[in-house]
């Protein structure tokens, strides 16, 4: 997927919003498919070119691994607000907020594995920015809140849903679904969570059209 231009807009907020802080969090949210990972890879640069030295940290490392899923019995919904570490994701962003002296390394998820890589990204001493990424940081529900209070602002992503829901079927199939399987897994799994998403689309402190 190419990586769209940032607008300035969004680089001059962040910059607001670093002016009397040492590390700003800032979190992009939004259902599957609508290009969080994709604004977050054009973002990071796009601040630290503009003197933000900037890192990207992704929810979906805090995925809990299938062999959990499995004991759970939630390996036929993963992706559900209940099949991640909320509260792990949580503590890492607190840490760093207040680990600003120290390398702070945070869990990647590898797509082609389908399982979250601990130790994969490294915040070090000087990033003044932390972009996060994931599907349900504006979520009401416990807890959620708990995360959205780590983070000092988080904007809601939009797309046109038929790009978005186009988009999501064809990244299962590039990673190993048919595309009979693909289009049922976003019908039943990704889909009702996308619902809950849009529908705390406006506790976000900013929206952004893609």
């Amino acid at each position: 997927m190419t990586v769209p231009p940032v607008p300035g807009s969004l680089v001059e907020r962040v910059r607001a919003l670093a002016a009397d802080r040492p590390r700003v969090l800032v979190g992009l949210a939004g259902p599957p498919g609508v290009g969080k990972s994709t604004l977050a890879a054009a973002l990071v640069p796009a601040l630290t070119a503009a003197g933000l030295p900037a890192a990207g940290v992704p929810m979906d490392g805090y995925h809990l691994a299938d062999v959990a899923l499995e004991s759970l019995g939630r390996r036929d919904r993963k992706g559900a607000p209940d099949t991640f570490d909320a509260d792990g994701y949580r503590a890492l962003l607190q840490r760093l907020r207040t680990e600003t002296d120290r390398t702070v390394w945070a869990p990647a998820f590898e797509r082609v594995l389908e399982q979250p890589l601990a130790g994969a990204v490294a915040v070090p001493p000087g990033t003044r920015v932390v972009v996060t990424e994931g599907n349900y940081l504006l979520l009401p529900d416990h807890p959620w809140p708990q995360v959205r209070a780590a983070l000092d602002e988080v904007w809601s992503l939009r797309l046109d849903e038929q790009v978005r829901t186009a988009r999501l079927v064809a990244r299962h199939v590039q990673f190993g679904k048919d595309p009979a399987a693909a289009q049922a897994w976003v019908a039943a799994v990704d889909e009702p969570n996308a619902r809950r998403v849009v529908a705390a689309q406006d506790r976000a402190d900013l929206v952004v059209d893609l």
